[in-house]
């Protein structure tokens, strides 16, 4: 649960698909809340999540893999604008 990790003010916070399951509005308000933890709170955010699409959203830098291996890299407002990219893995 993000609320009881945030209780002992981590400096970094590593969330493993919070996005898992839940309804699309949901996912959209979990990443909000992430994003504003980052922001606000000057944690740093490791975040693993299947969905892309929602991770570059927030991601100041990202991480693409596939089969265990980096396939791309880069910033995130980046990332967003390959073409390419979206196509693949959104």
């Amino acid at each position: 649960c993000i609320s009881q990790a945030l209780m002992s003010d981590p400096q970094i916070l590593l969330l493993d698909e919070p996005s898992l399951g839940l309804a699309p509005a949901v996912v959209d308000e979990i990443l909000s809340i992430v994003h504003r933890i980052s922001k606000e709170d000057g944690c740093s955010i490791l975040l693993v999540e299947q969905s892309a699409g929602h991770a570059l959203q927030i991601a100041e830098y990202a991480y693409i893999l596939e089969s265990g291996r980096i396939v791309k890299y880069g910033e995130g407002a980046k990332l967003r604008e390959d073409n390419d990219l979206m196509k693949l893995y959104m």
